[in-house]
């Protein structure tokens, strides 16, 4: 009877890697303030939270300690904002192919209340998607969040689309690893499908990309933007990537929406849960090398990682945004970066005020700022 409990808490509860860990993390943050405005806000009626690959809920990290996945710890959280608005509806849907792990789930779940239900369901999650997705319009007061992260990482665009169109955010586990790694050796039908899938081309339009992430990340930009319906409104898409403990890429956890200010906080929950930076990745203390910059402005620089961007590289990128300006108000730099697809406008303010100062001698008022103009070696 021993064995049979171990075996089956082994196939039931996973162990969880430490970007694993961060990636619960963050979802976990966004959400929390994600929800606070909304629940706020007097034209929102309630909030539909769905993850439709939720696994178990329950896992193991490194050090053998339990850790409570995403669905546990969003079903703790809302369960408490639904005690602090009645009036606001909040459902949960939570689904998994394993029916063991789904009802594991179900007794973590926290107990449901008059304006917050727990739904919990066993089958193919892709199915679970298009279902609610088409009860979007029915709910035009409802704000919906659908995390995807599609099983064998092959996406399913048919069940995202709903969501795309609507007033929803979406987050969306792209296995970038995996098409690095695969997509020149693929030989059978069925995988040569999964990518033709996920990435809506075929197969040798794939091969060049070879292991270069940006590619595989940008067509996956393209599609999102491709599939929206109404141009009209802009899009804002987010992309943080996750490394491994070997400082190998694992995976983007793409986030979309029409909102911008649901744009700007999954910028900023990212950046405070990778610790002030844009990545788990360890750049090993490079990121403080000094470096003489051959772009011709004849000064020293320091070295930039594109796959982890820290405080300095946002002060240097506004430097030569307002490069030689005077005066320049406060809240123009945080326009600036309110755009930007992986600099937050928040957050951060000081610390890039600092930067700024310290490293780039620029000259701060109350109000203003004036950038020092760097420029051109001789």
């Amino acid at each position: 009877m021993g064995n049979l409990l171990v075996s089956t808490s082994k196939k039931i509860i996973d162990h969880a890697n430490p970007h694993t860990v961060k990636k619960f993390e963050l979802i976990e943050k966004y959400v929390r303030t994600w929800a606070q405005k909304l629940l706020q806000n007097q034209y929102c009626d309630g909030i539909v939270f769905i993850d439709c690959m939720s696994n178990s809920g329950e896992y193991i990290d490194d050090d053998g300690k339990q850790i409570f996945g995403t669905p546990v710890r969003v079903a703790k959280y809302l369960r408490e904002a639904a005690g602090q608005y009645y009036g606001k509806q909040i459902d949960l849907y939570f689904n998994d192919l394993a029916k063991e792990k789904t009802e594991h789930l179900a007794s973590l779940m926290p107990k449901e209340s008059g304006n917050f239900h727990c739904h919990i369901s066993t089958g193919d999650g892709n199915e679970l998607a298009k279902k609610l997705g088409h009860s979007i319009d029915a709910n035009k007061h409802k704000h919906y969040l659908l995390i995807y992260d599609p099983y064998q990482a092959t996406i399913d665009w048919n069940s995202i689309l709903p969501y795309l169109n609507n007033w929803c955010e979406i987050i969306i586990n792209h296995m970038v690893s995996d098409s690095m790694r695969a997509v020149k050796m693929v030989k059978k039908d069925e995988a040569r499908s999964k990518y033709e899938q996920t990435y809506l081309t075929e197969l040798e339009n794939l091969i060049p990309y070879g292991s270069n992430k940006t590619a595989y990340e940008n067509r996956i930009k393209d599609i999102i933007k491709a599939l929206r319906k109404n141009n009209s409104r802009k899009y804002y898409i987010a992309a943080f990537p996750f490394f491994n403990e070997k400082n190998a890429i694992v995976y983007n956890l793409i986030h979309c929406t029409s909102n911008l200010k649901g744009f700007q906080l999954y910028k900023k929950s990212a950046w405070q849960t990778f610790g002030g930076k844009s990545s788990t990745k360890n750049t090993h203390g490079k990121e403080h090398q000094i470096m003489l910059d051959f772009d011709g402005k004849g000064f020293f620089t320091t070295a930039t990682d594109e796959f982890c961007y820290y405080i300095k590289d946002i002060a240097e990128y506004l430097q030569d945004v307002f490069d030689g300006q005077s005066n320049v108000p406060f809240n123009k730099l945080w326009e600036v970066l309110d755009e930007h697809p992986i600099f937050p406008s928040d957050g951060y303010r000081n610390d890039i005020k600092n930067e700024l100062k310290n490293n780039f001698n620029a000259i701060f008022t109350r109000s203003n700022v004036s950038f020092v103009h760097r420029g051109v070696a001789k």
